[in-house]
């Protein structure tokens, strides 16, 4: 008697869950992302991508470091370098 009870409850449920989602529901457009970086400051992470690649790139203030090795630490030279020059690229985290 009591399984049927169970039944009965969750058969309940199982109906008015499938009532909500028959509701005609207006249709959001979605909305286009701002870009988070300028095209200016894509064009100056790329000079300094070129600059690794031909091994001219070096590390450190003055380019006192060594040479650039990575993909990533040409990034994280250009976008510095971007941001002085008041291109549009997000604050530094942390």
């Amino acid at each position: 008697m009591a399984k049927k009870a169970k039944k009965a409850k969750s058969a309940k449920k199982a109906r008015s869950a499938k009532k909500s989602t028959n509701r005609t529901t207006t249709k959001k457009t979605k909305k286009t992302a701002k870009r988070k970086y300028s095209e200016s400051a894509g064009q100056e992470v790329e000079r300094e991508m070129h600059r690794t690649k031909k091994g001219t790139a070096r590390s450190g203030p003055d380019g006192k470091g060594g040479k650039v090795k990575s993909k990533k630490q040409a990034v994280a030279i250009g976008l510095p370098k971007a941001r002085k020059k008041g291109k549009k690229v997000p604050k530094k985290k942390g």
